[in-house]
């Protein structure tokens, strides 16, 4: 340990460290102020001092000897006189530092972990895993939650039902319950997903996030008298589907329709009125022209593997897809060729664009949507003898039970092609005349 006139050209001048670090203090200066120096010939200030408290030596580093923002000798000598002064008084800077570095870092973990972040990982995991719920769990984050700055920066690890009520109460007064029921599920199953994070690798999107428990899970969303019958209400109206009748007018106006839309919604009737997000996945590869069946991958509910959902196509299904694909890219479902992948809203479009023509006929009385053309299908299935297993197979729903997992391996092509060429035939009056025969006496 040589000592120094410390100057700036001495401290440039000094070379570069032979093995380890070699420190250099300066002479008739404050006490214990050094420059180490490195093989490379870096050169950092330090101070050397015992701590009275332990006896410890402690080196606290002042700073990067260079130009600006870097130390000059002039503002390290300075530096180095403050601290020593602590150091005279009995204190210990180098501690003291050690641990307002501890609370930096633990604040800035406890903003990393708040409640706003645990809700954009679970968006992340749901987005990960395939599930495509991650857009309307991420929209309904960032209508209610995002925009309150004070709960979203909250430590989700502190959050409580008290919290997240205001939101709750708000949507309430509003009266959508049934968006608040939707948030409630989407907040609740976060936690429940961080909290198994603890044990379960394979969610490490949620790592960081300490949760121990469920807070949320006393939160709920009741639902009044009037409320109740509105709810009532709501579900006899979804349950509505096309008559006979009403399914042979849509399918004439589709038929006729020789645009790629028109093309989307026979294809859309003509595999059971598939979901639309699944047909939207379906890339070159599902399609098998051998077999002339298509491919889905079903992802929704707690399926960690997507599930194969084979349907079969009949030969204006085939040719609605051909009308689909294009060269531009690996989508099968798409409006421009094959390049992206059509969206639910587009075929919401194309659909709302028939059911206003249809009412505006009298052929209706009401819009309806993809989700009506899926109970549509079943509803006239279930009618023309279709049992449920089969429909099930081919609408993919209700097919996680333990005989279904694990024990029935039949895949039912058959039986759901079969289904669709009933449904085909439902689309069109029967040709010809009935006649009806007089019994003989």
């Amino acid at each position: 340990m040589a000592k120094l006139h410390f100057t700036d050209a001495a401290i440039r001048a000094l070379p570069p460290s032979a093995g380890a670090n070699r420190i250099d203090y300066a002479e008739n200066d404050v006490r214990g102020f050094a420059i180490q120096t490195t093989y490379t010939g870096a050169k950092r200030f330090l101070l050397v001092y015992v701590a009275k408290a332990t006896g410890r030596e402690r080196r606290l580093v002042l700073g990067e000897f260079g130009p600006a923002p870097k130390l000059s000798v002039s503002a390290a000598r300075k530096l180095a006189a403050e601290k020593r002064a602590m150091v005279d008084l009995g204190r210990d800077p180098w501690l003291e530092a050690k641990e307002t570095r501890a609370k930096a870092e633990e604040q800035a973990e406890r903003q990393a972990a708040s409640f706003g972040n645990l809700l954009g990982a679970y968006v992340e995991y749901l987005k990960a895993g395939g599930k495509a719920s991650w857009r309307d769990v991420e929209r309904a984050i960032e209508r209610h939650i995002t925009p309150r700055k004070k709960l979203a920066g909250k430590p989700a690890e502190g959050i409580s039902v008290d919290d997240v009520m205001p939101v709750f109460h708000a949507l309430a007064k509003e009266g959508k319950l049934r968006e608040a029921e939707k948030l409630r599920a989407y907040v609740r199953a976060a936690y429940t997903a961080a909290r198994k994070a603890r044990n379960d690798a394979t969610l490490y999107a949620f790592s960081g996030f300490r949760i121990h428990a469920n807070p949320l899970l006393d939160l709920d969303v009741s639902r009044p008298k009037d409320a109740v019958e509105k709810a009532a209400a709501a579900a006899k109206e979804r349950k509505w589907a096309l008559s006979e009748a009403q399914l042979q007018a849509y399918w004439r106006r589709i038929a006729a329709d020789e645009t790629t839309t028109g093309a989307l919604l026979r294809l859309h009737l003509l595999t059971g009125g598939q979901r639309v997000e699944q047909l939207a996945r379906a890339t070159t590869s599902d399609y098998d022209r051998d077999a002339k069946t298509l491919t889905l991958r079903d992802t929704k509910g707690r399926r960690a593997v997507a599930h194969e959902h084979i349907v079969p196509l009949l030969p204006d299904a085939q040719k609605a897809l051909a009308a689909l694909q294009g060269d531009a890219g690996a989508f099968l479902v798409s409006l421009d060729g094959g390049a992206a992948p059509v969206s639910y809203h587009k075929a919401w479009e194309a659909l709302q664009a028939v059911s206003r023509q249809m009412r505006k006929a009298g052929e209706v009385d009401r819009l309806f949507t993809p989700g009506t053309i899926r109970k549509t299908v079943e509803t006239r299935l279930a009618a023309k003898g279709v049992s449920d297993e089969v429909l099930a197979r081919l609408l993919s729903h209700g097919l996680g039970g333990l005989q279904a997992r694990h024990y029935n391996a039949h895949r039912y092509d058959e039986e759901k092609r079969a289904a669709l060429k009933k449904l085909r035939a439902l689309c069109e009056q029967p040709k010809g005349k009935v006649i009806p025969f007089k019994k003989s006496g």
